[in-house]
């Protein structure tokens, strides 16, 4: 009985970052490019996306924070990314990518443009893992 029950505790836990997962089109609208200019809040270098948090101003002067979504730490390591240097609260960038389906104020990322005005990807292009809307090939 007790193997059965940390069997199952086990299982469960190792599938919980499985149920964070999912497509680009089951969230985010391939219509629905935005690019925005703000302020960096938070930054979260998590599996299995990376996240950071954008103060920006909308049409009426209002600030609103917007989540932005990435790719996962070790991808944007290797794409020349480094850890708490380059992305950090305080910090005005430019961020282009598309909107969440719903209309809300998060968004997956694609690029993003520093400070100093160097363009790094943060995330994947659209249509990505699409969630089976589009062939992954061209089917004859």
């Amino acid at each position: 009985m007790g193997r059965l029950i940390a069997g199952t505790l086990l299982l469960v836990f190792v599938s919980i970052p499985l149920w964070a997962h999912h497509s680009f089109g089951a969230e985010y609208d391939v219509n629905k490019p935005i690019t925005l200019t703000g302020v960096i809040t938070k930054v979260e270098w998590t599996n299995p996306h990376s996240h950071f948090y954008l103060d920006v101003t909308d049409a009426r002067g209002k600030v609103v924070n917007w989540k932005f979504e990435g790719y996962n730490p070790a991808v944007l390591l290797r794409t020349g990314w480094k850890k708490d240097t380059m992305l950090k609260p305080g910090d005005k960038i430019t961020v282009s990518g598309w909107q969440a389906r719903d209309g809300g104020n998060w968004a997956h990322s694609r690029e993003i443009t520093l400070p100093d005005g160097k363009k790094l990807f943060f995330g994947p292009p659209a249509g990505t893992g699409d969630g089976g809307n589009n062939p992954a090939v061209e089917v004859q």
